[in-house]
């Protein structure tokens, strides 16, 4: 089944017009690579950061082709500056949105389930105003829609196995995660994987049992097409939420792959930790999600 017609079994079951709730096989194109490619930048021009770790990857063409329906979702979680690195960059998320829509894409969606208040989060990380900087009718920034959440059956899950699911996830043709990389009280970083539940429903507290696991099993549905995290400024402490610049580290790095589990293990290399030490990327390496291992990894580097 490709994800065009899980979309469409998921609404027919929306609706009641179907008994079983649908089974989503990830098409083989959004499969990790054997090997795969890791693009790590470093640089204060973040635009140009964005443009050498796409360029390394194929560029943004060999992603988004015209017509696809686009969605950018960062950390807009908290009500947060941009320089307490609780949430992306605005600059790289405005960035991969620019180059979405010169690629052909005819809508991007930008969205986030916020832990804070939405609008202020919105507002107050940066992002909504630089996406308005835009000026372009093609892009929506709107907060998230507690009626568009849809139940999925989770059917490799080994700790989750059903989760309410943000509707525009799985419509998008293209879907980009854009992370910033943190510390987190419970995970000890969140990531690539970590950022997916911005896009799940219901009482996300539920999560934290086996949380590593339940990451894994949540990324065996949300699989990104490409996921780009932003190590510009880390959170080294009191994450995920911060507050105190002193726990902020301004490290210039972006860090790209089609291989979610490769990202998050290469990041966890900038908190001088191993990605070992992380439970959600070991369960997603043992479920054959991606990569963990860093000399098994094509790592393209440079400086912008």
């Amino acid at each position: 089944m490709n994800r065009r017609e899980f979309i469409r079994d998921v609404l027919l079951w929306s609706a009641g017009l179907s008994v079983s709730i649908p089974r989503f096989t990830v098409p083989e194109v959004f499969a990790a690579p054997p090997s795969p490619l890791l693009a790590v930048d470093k640089g204060s021009d973040y635009v140009g950061l964005v443009d050498q770790v796409l360029s390394s990857l194929g560029g943004m063409k060999k992603f988004v082709r015209p017509g696809d329906r686009v969605v950018v979702k960062p950390n807009i979680g908290w009500d947060r500056a941009e320089e307490y690195a609780a949430n992306t960059n605005p600059i790289i998320v405005k960035t991969l949105v620019e180059q979405a829509l010169e690629a052909g894409a005819s809508e991007v969606k930008v969205f986030d389930r916020t832990c804070n208040e939405k609008r202020r989060c919105y507002k107050n990380s940066g992002i909504e105003d630089a996406l308005r900087s835009l000026k372009n009718r093609k892009i929506s920034h709107e907060h998230i829609d507690d009626r568009k959440f849809v139940p999925v059956e989770i059917k490799r899950g080994k700790s989750l196995t059903t989760m309410k699911i943000y509707r525009y996830a799985l419509e998008a043709d293209i879907y980009i995660n854009v992370p910033i990389a943190k510390h987190h009280s419970l995970s000890g970083l969140t990531l690539g994987l970590k950022n997916s539940m911005g896009v799940i429903g219901g009482n996300r507290g539920m999560m934290h049992f086996d949380l590593g696991q339940k990451l894994a099993d949540l990324a065996t549905v949300i699989q990104p097409t490409l996921t780009v995290i932003d190590a510009t400024r880390i959170l080294l402490d009191n994450g995920p939420q911060g507050g105190n610049l002193d726990d902020v580290k301004v490290v210039n790095t972006l860090i790209g792959s089609t291989d979610a589990v490769a990202a998050d293990a290469y990041a966890t290399t900038l908190f001088d930790m191993q990605p070992d030490e992380i439970d959600s990327t070991v369960a997603a390496y043992k479920m054959g999600l991606g990569e963990m291992h860093l000399k098994r990894m094509q790592i393209l580097s440079s400086t912008v």
